[in-house]
């Protein structure tokens, strides 16, 4: 399999200079390979919890002295990771730079240990986006709004389809196999539930933990009711939001919720759920929604643990039915407003409706199967334009 180099590796070199770093992200999604890439630069040792010599030599701390990077993955699984890090780092920083890797949000499994604050770097990583997918050079900024009007980068259409079809994990992707990716996946998301949510978590309904993750693709798309969900799967309320959760934390899904737009009948908690693996949505209109969700998520994501600059991702949807598939806000203000369309090159009404009532920065409508690239007339002083889906995400990193 091809070794293809992430964007985020000459930051997290740099920064593993100054404090640890912690990579976290989904399982399968090219941690542990970006690790060894690292360990390639930097002369080093890796530890991996799941591996009993290796755990014996992590509770112990007998590390090997004489390297000058270390390696601890899947650390989150040590019930006391938390104290036990605290002390190697206080101890160890000056002689050792340390890189954690895990497949959950490390923030939330704390286990109840110690702070962490100003000792790390957080940095997330996604699966290939289309850019990453492409080797198109990152332009080392977080603005966006002239990501346009050249001509389409070579093979961008080729590569958007593979990611369409494959997904945005290395194996399924990489191997282009219909086939290999239908098994990869099966795999993947029997191994997630019964092996690493039981290594985390006390859940004893494992099959129906197993019939919810096997809805989650059905509920994309729409505003997510976990009420019907808990009547379908007949379990509770709390727990089925309890599971969804655990989820999330997986890095299986995310949320994006609604942005409450003053002055309109803006829904204020209906929210939207899309999956880290968008490739198993059957609905190709949903699938690509979900694509370009995860595209902008991974953009909020490079912004924050990059940049420095916190970008947030919402979602328009009023009281009578005006649906826009996604905002950005930036400093906490609207910036860019954007639609998604499989065919569509006409404006569609619900942006130009949202524009008229809310000032935005600019504005975007993308298309799956159209290369029309054109600037539509200002709506309320914003830039509206209609343009391929591959020009605007290869302007994200």
């Amino acid at each position: 399999m091809k070794l293809m180099t992430r964007s985020l590796k000459a930051h997290i070199l740099k920064d593993l200079d100054r404090k640890m770093v912690f990579l976290a992200g989904p399982r399968q999604c090219g941690k542990t390979t970006l690790a060894k890439d690292i360990l390639k630069e930097r002369v080093g040792s890796s530890y991996s919890w799941d591996i009993d010599r290796q755990r014996r030599i992590i509770r112990d701390h007998k590390m090997n002295e004489a390297s000058p990077l270390w390696v601890f993955d899947e650390l989150h699984k040590y019930r006391m990771w938390r104290n036990w890090l605290k002390g190697v780092y206080d101890f160890h920083h000056e002689r050792h730079a340390i890189l954690v890797t895990g497949s959950v949000n490390l923030a939330v499994y704390s286990r109840g240990g110690d702070s962490l604050q100003g000792r790390y770097f957080l940095y997330r990583l996604h699966p290939f986006t289309l850019t990453e997918f492409l080797g198109v050079p990152i332009p080392d900024t977080t603005n966006i709004l002239d990501c346009t009007r050249g001509p389409e980068t070579p093979g961008s259409s080729e590569a958007l389809r593979n990611l369409l079809e494959y997904g945005g994990f290395p194996e399924p992707l990489l191997s282009s196999s219909k086939r290999e990716a239908a098994r990869w996946r099966l795999s993947y998301g029997s191994r997630l539930v019964r092996e690493e949510v039981r290594s985390l978590e006390s859940i004893r309904d494992i099959d129906r933990l197993e019939l919810l993750y096997d809805r989650l693709p059905e509920v994309v798309g729409s505003p997510l009711s976990i009420k019907s969900l808990s009547e379908d799967l007949e379990v509770a309320f709390e727990t089925v939001r309890h599971w969804l959760s655990v989820f999330e934390n997986l890095y299986v899904c995310f949320r994006v919720p609604p942005f409450g737009a003053p002055r309109l009948k803006a829904v204020k908690k209906e929210q939207k759920l899309y999956l880290w693996d968008w490739a198993g949505i059957e609905n190709m209109g949903h699938r690509f929604e979900n694509l370009i969700a995860a595209h902008l998520l991974r953009y909020c994501h490079w912004c924050e643990d990059v940049q420095g600059e916190k970008i947030e991702l919402r979602y328009f949807r009023d009281t009578v039915g005006h649906e826009v598939d996604f905002i950005l806000l930036k400093k906490n203000k609207p910036w860019l407003a954007i639609e998604v369309k499989l065919n569509e090159s006409k404006r569609d009404r619900n942006l130009k409706y949202l524009l008229e009532r809310v000032k935005f920065s600019q504005a975007y409508q993308l298309t799956l199967s159209s290369q029309d690239n054109y600037r539509l007339p200002d709506v309320n002083g914003c830039p509206l334009r209609i343009m391929p889906a591959t020009s605007f995400l290869t302007c994200l990193p």
